[in-house]
């Protein structure tokens, strides 16, 4: 299963891609930067969506890196309080027919 976190736990060596490899894993391929900031280098931006709610802004994002594609969603409350999950791409379906399920409870 794939782990979007699992890139930002390196250990240090060969981290900055200038270093040798770890043992049997290949060079990193360069991200694209977007907009910079620490994550910037771990995952390139392929579609977002802002989703704007009565006190709450709701970000969904599609990215690729490394390890393959996997959506990160955000909340930022009115406060500025910042909240975030990540899932792979491979999961979207389960979310989908929870959100239908979920629905019909309305």
């Amino acid at each position: 299963m794939f782990d979007p976190m699992s890139e930002l736990s390196g250990s240090g060596i060969g981290d900055d891609d200038t270093g040798p490899a770890l043992a049997g894993r290949p060079p990193r391929p360069p991200a694209r930067q977007s907009g910079g900031g620490a994550n910037a280098r771990f995952a390139q931006d392929l579609h977002s969506i802002t989703i704007h709610a009565k006190q709450r802004t709701f970000y969904i994002d599609l990215k690729e890196s490394g390890n393959g594609k996997f959506f990160k969603v955000s909340e930022k409350s009115r406060g500025g309080q910042k909240t975030t999950i990540m899932f792979d791409v491979e999961e979207l379906d389960k979310f989908i027919e929870a959100f239908k399920e979920m629905k019909t409870k309305l």
